[in-house]
This record gives C-alpha cells, sequence and structure tokens, in this order.
C-alpha cells in the first residue's frame, strides 16, 4: 500500500480524492438514473421519488456515521502501521454498521407511511413515495455493508477497488431500471417502485463484492469470521466517535426534510423543482466531497504517523482545490442550467424552468462549498468529529431559518429557499474558519 505520509501533499490528496469523487459519481448515478427513468412517468412520480431521499438519506445517517469512525480510526492506524488494529477495527466497524442498520430498515419500513403523511403530498404522490420507501428499506442493510466496505478502505488509502465495483453496479441499474419501472416482456410495469427494486439488487451484489475482498485480505486489510462477534468495548470507541457524525449527518438530512417540506407547501411542480435541483446538486458537489473525504485520510494517517505539520498542510491544499474546483463548476451550471435540468424532464416546461432557476441561484454558494467540506475533512480526520457536527448544525439552522423566513415573509416564496443555499453556505463556511483558526482541536488524540 502506497505511504501517503511523505511526498507530495497536493499529488497525494489528488490520488485519494479522485477514485472517491469518481465513485460518488457512480453513487450519485443511481439516484439520477431512478429520476431519469421515473422522469418518463411525469412530474408526479419525480415528485414521489423526491419526497423519499431526505427521509431515507436522515435514518440512514446513523449508520454513515458510525462507518466513518472506523474510517477514522483506521487510517490513524494506518499511519502508526499497526495492521492488527487495522483488520480488527474493520470487523467491528462492518458488525456494528450491520446491527445497526438492520434496525434501521425495521423501523423505516414499519414507518414509511407515515414519514410520508407528514410531508403532506398530494394522495398520488403520497402513494407512490411510500411503496419507493418502504422498498429502499428492504435492502437498507446490503446498503450499509457497502458503504462500511467502502469506509474502511478508504481508510488505508484502498479508493480504486470501492470505484471499480460502483461503475460495474451503476450500469447494471442503469439496464434494470426501465425493465422495472417501465416493464418488458414477462416483468410487469411496477412504476416508482421499480427504480427501489432495481437498486436492491444492485446494491446487494455490491455489498457482497466488497465482503468477499476483505475476508480474502487482497486490498490491505483481512478480516475473520470470529472478529466480527461484537466487542462492546471497541463498539463503544466507535460509537463515541461516530455518533458526532452520525448526529452530523442527520442534522443535515433532517434539514433536507424541512426544507422538502417547506417547498410542498408550494404544489407538486414546486415540490418537483426542488427535489430535482437536489438531485443534480447531490451530483454537482460530488468533487467536494471527494476531496473531503481525501483530506480525511490524509489528515488521519499523517496523525497517526505524528506528522501534525504534515497534516496541516493538507488542509490549506484542500482549502485552494476546492475553492477553484467548485468555482469552475458553479460557473458551468449557471451557464447551462436549463439543458442540464431538460435531459432528465424532456418536454416539462414548466419543471424545467424551475428548477433552472434553483440550480442558478445555489451555483453562487458552490465556492463556499468546496471551503467547506475541506475543513469538514479535517476536522474528522483529525478526530474532532464533535467539531465538525457543530459546524454543520450551524449551518443546518442557518439554511432553514433563511429558507423560512424568505419564502414566508417576503414576496419570493419558493425562490427564498433557493437562496437560502448560497446564504447558507457563505456563513456557515465563515463560521468553520473561525473555528479553524483556533489550535485547540489539533491537541486531540484518538489512539494511544
Amino acid at each position: 500500500m502506497k505511504d501517503y505520509t511523505k511526498g507530495p501533499i497536493l499529488k497525494a490528496l489528488i490520488t485519494l480524492s479522485l477514485p472517491i469523487i469518481f465513485a460518488n459519481i457512480f453513487s450519485t448515478v443511481y439516484q439520477l438514473t431512478d429520476t431519469f427513468w421515473v422522469g418518463r412517468l411525469g412530474a408526479e412520480a419525480v415528485a414521489a421519488v423526491s419526497l423519499t431521499f431526505p427521509i431515507s438519506f436522515f435514518l440512514g445517517s446513523l449508520t454513515i456515521g458510525l462507518a466513518s469512525a472506523g474510517s477514522i480510526l483506521i487510517a490513524q492506524f494506518k499511519g502508526k502501521k499497526d495492521q492488527k488494529s487495522i483488520n480488527y477495527t474493520s470487523a467491528q466497524t462492518i458488525s456494528m454498521l450491520f446491527i445497526v442498520a438492520t434496525c434501521v430498515a425495521v423501523i423505516g419500513y414499519l414507518f414509511s407511511e407515515t414519514f410520508i403523511g407528514l410531508m403532506s403530498p398530494e394522495p398520488a404522490v403520497a402513494i407512490e413515495a411510500t411503496k419507493y420507501l418502504q422498498i429502499t428499506f428492504m435492502g437498507f442493510s446490503f446498503f450499509a455493508l457497502f458503504f462500511g466496505y467502502q469506509s474502511v478502505m478508504r481508510g488505508v488509502g484502498e479508493v480504486k477497488m470501492p470505484m471499480y465495483i460502483i461503475i460495474f453496479t451503476v450500469f447494471l441499474n442503469f439496464v434494470l431500471d426501465p425493465l422495472f419501472i417501465l416493464g418488458w416482456g414477462p416483468i410487469p410495469a411496477f412504476g416508482v417502485a421499480g427504480a427501489a427494486v432495481a437498486t436492491i439488487g444492485t446494491e446487494s451484489l455490491a455489498s457482497i463484492m466488497g465482503l468477499y475482498i476483505l475476508f480474502k485480505g487482497h486490498k490491505g486489510i483481512q478480516i475473520k469470521l470470529k472478529q466480527l462477534k461484537p466487542d462492546f468495548k471497541e463498539l463503544k470507541i466507535l460509537a463515541k466517535l461516530g455518533l458526532p457524525t452520525s448526529i452530523e449527518m442527520s442534522a443535515r438530512s433532517f434539514s433536507m426534510v424541512i426544507m422538502t417540506f417547506l417547498a410542498a407547501i408550494f404544489g407538486t411542480t414546486a415540490i418537483a423543482s426542488y427535489g430535482m435541483g437536489g438531485r443534480i446538486l447531490s451530483f454537482i458537489i460530488i468533487p467536494a466531497l471527494g476531496i473531503a473525504f481525501g483530506t480525511a485520510t490524509l489528515v488521519g494517517q499523517n496523525i497517526g504517523a505524528n506528522k501534525f505539520d504534515r497534516a496541516i498542510k493538507t488542509t490549506y491544499t484542500a482549502f485552494k482545490l476546492g475553492f477553484f474546483s467548485l468555482l469552475t463548476i458553479g460557473i458551468i451550471v449557471f451557464l447551462f442550467a436549463e439543458p442540464i435540468v431538460a435531459a432528465f424532464v424532456p418536454g416539462e416546461t414548466e419543471l424545467i424552468k424551475e428548477s433552472a432557476k434553483f440550480l442558478k441561484i445555489m451555483a453562487f454558494g458552490f465556492p463556499f462549498i468546496g471551503l467547506h467540506m475541506g475543513l469538514i475533512g479535517t476536522f474528522r480526520g483529525s478526530g474532532n468529529t464533535r467539531l465538525a457536527m457543530d459546524i454543520t448544525i450551524i449551518f443546518a439552522t442557518i439554511m432553514v431559518g433563511t429558507a423560512y423566513c424568505l419564502s414566508t415573509y417576503t414576496p419570493l416564496g419558493v425562490e427564498g429557499i433557493y437562496w437560502a443555499y448560497p446564504i447558507a453556505n457563505v456563513l456557515g463556511t465563515a463560521i468553520g474558519f473561525a473555528y479553524f483558526a483556533r489550535s485547540k482541536w489539533r491537541e486531540k488524540r484518538i489512539i494511544s
């Protein structure tokens, strides 16, 4: 395995970030593929899928946080060159994720109709959204297992193999989606629910492939069956480190639920436009997410190797890379917003116009997203997950508060929800830098 505690920092950051970026791009294609084929069923179908994403992401935040905790510990053990701890922590991470994800899946399935009902959609939209959400939770454990595989691999710096698996399964999903959504031959048309069925199949295959690689031990980690037995001392460490990240993710996703609720007040076109813009946004900010993950791994490994100056230099490199990458993307999105949306919902003139407006407004805040994610990656990699949580909660509070005030008390209406994004990105990033300027976060130690 490559040693990321020495050599050029920019090269190391790009080497780590690029495969993560491509993996996340293809992961987002899962969602965009669903939107692409579901878009053929009309605006109500798009609105149904749009309602489900914030809910499933909110309930899945706990597993995402725990997986991130495993990645942080493994990165620092990698810098310390402690292979035994790497293997054991990986196994315990996978074990805990499966248990927690199964519990979340049961809760999510049983209360899907209630969750959708709270968002007050039109009856036709609510029925389709509930079906889609219930099927999604039926395969939720497989999603968590593969996310866990990605996280532990990222900790040791192996980011290419997860990318290859995702690319394979995404292409398979693109083939299965139209079969189950629109039907073909003996396969009936499941409509919106068909997208969830196809995704479960491909995610199950991805998790099986990931576990096979971990047990074989060819990519820097080898786990054994006996190591999967829950070790409550180890699980306590993972929970303590991962819980703030889970809360961070929950706060981010809960703010998405509230934002979706606010958009739903303005009708089906508004919620479909907001959902479409949100889906495209999740694709656009992937470079920032990739840089954040790469930064966390690089910072973690260097701290584990006691190279703190190099960890700080990594952070500043991430700031520059994130800012200029997202600035470029923001310019492109602003100029080509309409064609981008039209590719997913051809012929829906009103939906295209409103979604494009959302994208253009959001584009003003893109460069600050790059800076914000660089900060989050640094804090996570150093083990300061609570600090990352605080910044995210502040950001979410600003965004929701601004959206509510602008959409309710000004003539902007739903457009006020759109403007909340760039405003929150600017203010949230400024507050994050105030935290970063303080030196106390550098003093935290999570491994001896």
